[in-house]
């Protein structure tokens, strides 16, 4: 299924999904001041940061293409493994931490069904706080070929703005975009029972290619 892209992507680079309503003003302003500098001291001096808030906010968006990796279950997140923890049910919690830095596009860990979607209102602490969990949220579930998996998006102080990319009863492949957390937060990946984490706590991870699991 093909991705629509902003109109930004149409000069090579591809941007991502959601990221209009934050960019599209940024690089107007920047355009604008440029223009205007030209003629005016006092506007070349708002050029300066205008400018480098339109380049970064450019980097924040990228969405690059990738050679998915083969496997059973692999990162929806570029990121650092933040924390795995076992859960009661007897699966496997890897929560990754997603800086400001890093691609803000997630994946989908396996191939499947999308079962649901649900959007759970909540608070907007730092990622890397305990308190995140109950953050603005984004819960997934997937039929796969190793039952239900569950994904959790996860706001963060700076990112308010989670946006899915696919509704429920979509079906995916693995490592197909699925939606973009605007700057940095979290994404929890929940392993099934008898599945292990391959990754570590503090291993970086990169969407559509670290692989979670172990064989």
């Amino acid at each position: 299924m093909p991705d629509s892209q902003t109109p930004a992507s149409r000069g090579g680079v591809r941007l991502a999904r959601g990221a209009s309503p934050w960019l599209l003003p940024t690089v107007a302003t920047a355009a604008l001041s440029l223009a205007r500098a030209r003629k005016s001291g006092r506007w070349a001096a708002v050029a300066v940061p205008t400018t480098a808030l339109a380049a970064g906010m450019l980097w924040f968006f990228r969405d690059p293409e990738r050679e998915i990796t083969q496997g059973r279950v692999i990162s929806p997140a570029d990121g650092v493994v933040q924390s795995i923890m076992p859960w009661k049910d007897g699966r496997t919690r890897v929560a990754i931490f997603m800086s400001p830095l890093n691609v803000h596009v997630n994946r989908a860990p396996l191939s499947g069904t999308v079962t649901s979607v649900e959007h759970i209102a909540g608070g907007f602490v730092p990622a890397f706080n305990k308190e995140s969990e109950n953050n603005e949220r984004v819960v997934w579930h997937f039929d796969t070929e190793l039952g239900d998996i569950e994904m959790v998006q996860i706001a963060g102080a700076v990112a308010r703005r989670i946006v899915p990319y696919v509704p429920q009863g979509t079906k995916v492949e693995q490592g197909e975009r699925i939606g973009l957390i605007r700057f940095g937060s979290r994404v929890d990946i929940y392993l099934p029972e008898g599945v292990e984490a391959a990754v570590e706590v503090g291993q970086a991870t990169t969407a559509g290619v670290t692989r979670i699991d172990r064989d």
